[in-house]
């Protein structure tokens, strides 16, 4: 029996490579170096897991959460409060989610009708351009060029396109670029999303793995952005709780109300244990947040420098667990780049192109791997490459 059309592209060709020549790899007895998927390899901090600990005993935990817990909506806000200055009001604009890809997902179910447009980063996390595919929308890329600090140019945008556009993303600090945007960028977002009736989803979820005392902001700190947009953020990357699957959605309260409807249809909302947990990483001591940016910090700067060394040169991100490489000197290919770097030294790392056209002639690096192993890699890296001649 053929799948339903809008599947056929979900899976991109390059991680499928990818996988079969790992496995081809591991098969010669090289184990291989996995910095590739952008997954959190540290634990939650002690006070959050002790929060699910208790949380697993209470029998009331194991109901239909369905709207979710106003404790942890209130976290939530304070959160925002106190980190960003922003106020939110718990009951109409905010909503818990299944991790935030579960709301970059269906937002597109919730705004695009088939043949909409959506404007969307290229390179982008591909869930953005997927959610949209699927809603039966067309994808407008907006190439995000080092010339322009891996920024969209907003005024590059044709105006009837910008006036058939449904909805914008944006994602700073960003994956896959490891860019960053300040207030003034976020302004010209709000001005354009005015002037052409655009909603702005604004993926914040590296926020706080920054580096070199940089602090990132929040979308929803300019005047106004509140009326044109929701901003998205998860705490897998903060507080290193990927598998328990917690995020939330903040910002314009009718779109809150909209995607809240959408979801209710879908899913019975987070396992109150995780929200228990999500309410301990949101209001206790914020030491492993500090700690978790110290560590990644360490490991950019490890395989930086180290890569440095036999001359091939990228640049030091100020946030992201990501480092955007551009190709080593007689390399153009992205892909063609990955596959061999897998092949002669066992080191995973994501060609540009899987994240858009754009993407070419750039790797994706994760900082995934603890500081011994990534040494590893840059002495694997070292012996058989020398990029200096």
């Amino acid at each position: 029996m053929q799948p339903a059309s809008r599947v056929a592209s979900l899976c991109a060709a390059v991680f499928n490579e990818m996988e079969v020549l790992k496995r081809q790899v591991e098969a010669r007895g090289l184990q291989v170096i996995n910095l590739g998927v952008g997954t959190p390899d540290r634990p939650p901090a002690p006070h959050i897991v002790e929060a699910m600990h208790r949380a697993l005993d209470n029998p009331q935990n194991y109901r239909y959460p369905l709207e979710g817990m106003p404790r942890l909506y209130r976290a939530v806000a304070g959160w925002y409060r106190r980190r960003f200055g922003v106020e939110l009001d718990p009951d109409r604009e905010v909503l818990v989610l299944m991790g935030s890809q579960d709301g970059l997902a269906h937002i597109a179910l919730a705004y695009i009708d088939p043949g909409d447009i959506a404007l969307v980063p290229d390179p982008g996390y591909p869930i953005y351009a997927c959610g949209i595919g699927l809603a039966g929308g067309e994808i407008y890329p907006l190439p995000l060029r080092a010339e322009n600090k891996f920024l969209p140019d907003l005024e590059a945008i044709p105006p009837e396109v910008a006036r058939r556009a449904r909805l914008l993303w944006i994602n700073y600090p960003n994956n896959p670029v490891a860019a960053v945007a300040d207030l003034g960028f976020f302004s010209r977002v709000v001005e354009f999303a005015r002037e052409y009736d655009v909603l702005v989803c604004h993926d914040l979820a590296y926020c706080e793995l920054a580096y070199d005392g940089f602090r990132p902001v929040s979308f929803l700190q300019v005047p106004g952005a509140r009326e044109v947009g929701i901003e998205f953020y998860s705490l897998s990357k903060t507080y290193n709780m990927a598998g328990c699957r917690i995020g939330f959605a903040v910002g314009n309260p009718a779109v809150i109300e909209v995607l809240a409807r959408l979801k209710s249809n879908i899913d019975y909302g987070v396992f109150q244990v995780v929200q228990e947990a999500g309410i301990a990483a949101l209001t206790g001591p914020q030491e492993c947040v500090q700690e978790n940016a110290r560590t990644y910090q360490r490991r950019r700067d490890i395989l930086v420098d180290g890569l440095a060394a036999i001359g091939w040169q990228m640049p030091k991100p100020q946030a992201s667990m990501f480092i955007w490489a551009p190709l080593p000197p007689g390399y153009s290919d992205s892909r063609q780049f990955a596959l061999e770097l897998l092949e002669r030294t066992g080191v995973i790392v994501i060609p540009g192109t899987a994240f858009g056209n754009c993407g070419q002639g750039y790797v994706r690096i994760a900082m995934v791997q603890d500081d011994t192993v990534l040494q590893e890699a840059v002495q694997r890296i070292s012996s058989c490459y020398d990029f200096r001649s």
